[in-house]
């Protein structure tokens, strides 16, 4: 089965017309991310483009990660929209990364608890 068939990725356009081809692009770079994680239950990219005469045209890529525990959300600008999508998708490929990296040395060094009760000893027979 296809991995994009498992994982929901959204992709919606503010003062843009979403072509096919940018929603495939944006798709075929997100898969990089469900390789890397398994576990992100939802993705949703906003590509949003700002018409200003003095700064030009400007893109703006924002990104959604819904997955167990805190969800990850990143924002990046560009002057292309492809440019926009491939920096998006890189940043959240590194907050995952960073995130796999925590719960990694988190789970190989755990932290000792202490007990406030005190422990009853075993009675030898």
């Amino acid at each position: 089965m296809n991995s994009q068939n498992q994982h929901e990725v959204i992709v919606s356009g503010i003062h843009l017309d979403l072509t096919p081809s940018l929603k495939t692009f944006v798709r075929e770079k997100a898969e990089r991310l469900f390789r890397h994680e398994e576990r992100i239950m939802r993705l949703r990219v906003e590509l949003q483009c700002d018409r200003n005469p003095a700064n030009g045209v400007q893109f703006t890529a924002k990104g959604h990660i819904q997955i167990h525990g805190p969800d990850m959300n990143a924002a990046v600008q560009a002057d292309e929209c492809h440019k926009a999508v491939s920096m998006l998708i890189d940043k959240l490929d590194r907050m995952l990364q960073r995130r796999h990296q925590l719960h990694r040395v988190k789970r190989n060094h755990p932290h000792a608890v202490d007990l406030d009760a005190a422990i009853p000893k075993a009675f030898a027979s």
